[in-house]
């Protein structure tokens, strides 16, 4: 497989002179792994932005080490949060890493920019004649339309009409090109894939269609960015005396779960689990259905889904998902919390969890009574986005159930964190994991125009050991640091 194009140096020609006129500088990926590599001219620059503010320097931030201010901050070493026993029931320690500040709010960024940035250095994605469409459930949608939107890229964000108001709201204010709604909710990825093909069918090569769930670029940026922050953050904080014993993270596109894949070349006994809503089993049963959780998707088995290296699926209750949003984010809520024994700065930053990340916790629990952990064992999870994106839910969740009561508090804390159980698991043998394998053939052999061989090279670990390569993202960094020739020096 190529994962490095033919360079079109026509389009890359062009494509330099915009990024020049615009004051674009592009950051490498060993910049985004490790800030302290950003020139000292853009981080002065940083200063006087805001995390979400429309501006190129911004693109510097795509990085999980970014200061935790909403304006003119700097770099770090990373924003995560430990739940204590309190909260989770369980004595493995369980940690999960803050994406809140990404701009936009959310991780996706960065897919996006995997995405992305290897067309646009090679000439592949031509700017100047072509948009950029992003097919989504939410988040990803919103992260490549706000990295178009640094780029001076056209761009068209594909989302499902039921996803959260605030999605739709931010997309129009950041002036998307075009928003185009499908039918549905965050199950409907087969209404996504079919807009792409109408617009394949009507526009031709005026579009480039950036499709998170087979893009590899997605999955590269996790496997080097977001597994090597947690590796980090558990070398510096978590390992002595201690093993990072499992990694848990929703399937979605199957880009973040890549991180699970680094973290196994450096610890080859971790768990990695893949979480679902129970509404929706694809993984669990090959199911099918709707569900609340925004942010994970379903229904088929992305292609960039190394299922080989996937252990067990976990399966969360959207009602737990949805009832632990509020125990976390209402006043009745907290002051429950606070009452259990769980410590202010805590409590104070559950509402940096967005309803996936929920799922994820729930998910990290089940996990750690599954495999039986104890206080040497540790897990991460990703927090991909907080509470911040979806106020319009909190409201919908007041409006169907009233208000939230010290009562109603009282027993969501002991039924769904006390009272989580090994419920809706499924470890998977080396007969499943195939099983997951071939169930992708459905969905991108018969729908999507893959090949069966293709296919037989996603079971074989030597291609993910390609694809993963360091060569890989060096060669990235290089033609990033040619296309950018002396902008680093603006």
């Amino acid at each position: 497989m190529k994962l490095i194009p033919e360079i079109r140096e026509d389009v890359l020609r062009k494509s330099k002179e915009r990024a020049r006129e615009h004051g674009i500088v592009l950051p490498t990926i060993a910049q985004q792994k490790d800030p302290t590599l950003v020139p000292d001219a853009i981080k002065a620059r940083l200063k006087s932005v805001g995390l979400w503010d429309l501006d190129p320097a911004n693109l510097f931030r795509i990085t999980w080490k970014n200061e935790a201010v909403e304006h003119g901050g700097g770099f770090g070493s990373g924003n995560w949060i430990e739940f204590p026993s309190a909260l989770t029931g369980v004595d493995a320690t369980i940690v999960g890493i803050v994406g809140k500040w990404f701009p936009t709010g959310a991780h996706k960024v960065g897919a996006a920019y995997g995405c992305l940035v290897p067309r646009l250095v090679t000439g592949t994605f031509d700017p100047d004649t072509q948009k950029a469409v992003w097919p989504s459930t939410g988040n990803y949608c919103r992260g490549g339309a706000y990295d178009c939107a640094l780029l001076s890229c056209p761009a068209v964000a594909i989302l499902p009409e039921g996803m959260s108001r605030e999605r739709f709201d931010w997309l129009r204010e950041i002036g998307t090109d075009e928003i185009i709604a499908t039918p549905g909710t965050e199950s409907n990825v087969k209404e996504i894939y079919d807009k792409c093909w109408e617009l394949r069918q009507e526009r031709g090569d005026a579009i480039v269609i950036f499709n998170q769930f087979e893009e590899f670029g997605n999955a590269i940026w996790h496997y080097h960015v977001t597994g090597s922050i947690i590796e980090e953050i558990f070398q510096g904080h978590y390992a002595s005396g201690r093993r990072l014993s499992g990694y848990v993270s929703a399937t979605g596109s199957a880009g973040t779960i890549a991180a699970g894949d680094y973290l196994r070349s450096q610890h080859p006994g971790i768990r990695v689990v893949a979480t679902e809503a129970l509404q929706c089993p694809t993984l669990l049963q090959f199911g099918f259905g709707d569900h609340r959780i925004e942010g994970i998707g379903d229904k088929h088995v992305p292609w960039i889904h190394n299922v080989r290296n996937t252990n067990l699926v976990a399966a969360v209750d959207d009602e737990q998902t949805m009832q632990l949003m509020r125990l976390f984010n209402e006043d009745a809520g907290r002051e429950c919390l606070r009452r259990e024994g769980i410590p202010d700065e805590v409590v104070g930053r559950l509402g940096d969890m967005g309803i996936s990340c929920i799922c994820n916790l729930v998910a990290s629990i089940k996990t750690a009574r599954y495999y039986d952990m104890d206080s040497r064992d540790v897990i991460f999870t990703p927090l991909t986005d907080s509470m911040e994106l979806y106020g319009s839910r909190m409201q919908d969740m007041r409006q169907a159930h009233g208000p939230y009561t010290e009562h109603l508090a009282d027993q969501h804390y002991g039924r769904y964190l006390q009272g989580t159980t090994t419920d809706h698991l499924r470890e998977l043998t080396y007969a499943d994991q195939k099983a997951l394998h071939n169930f992708k053939y459905f969905t991108w052999v018969e729908q999507q125009g893959r090949s069966s061989e293709e296919l037989r090279q996603l079971w074989d670990d030597d291609f993910w050991k390609q694809v993963f390569a360091e060569d890989v993202v060096n060669e990235w960094d290089r033609l990033i640091d040619a296309f950018n020739g002396d902008g680093d020096k603006q």
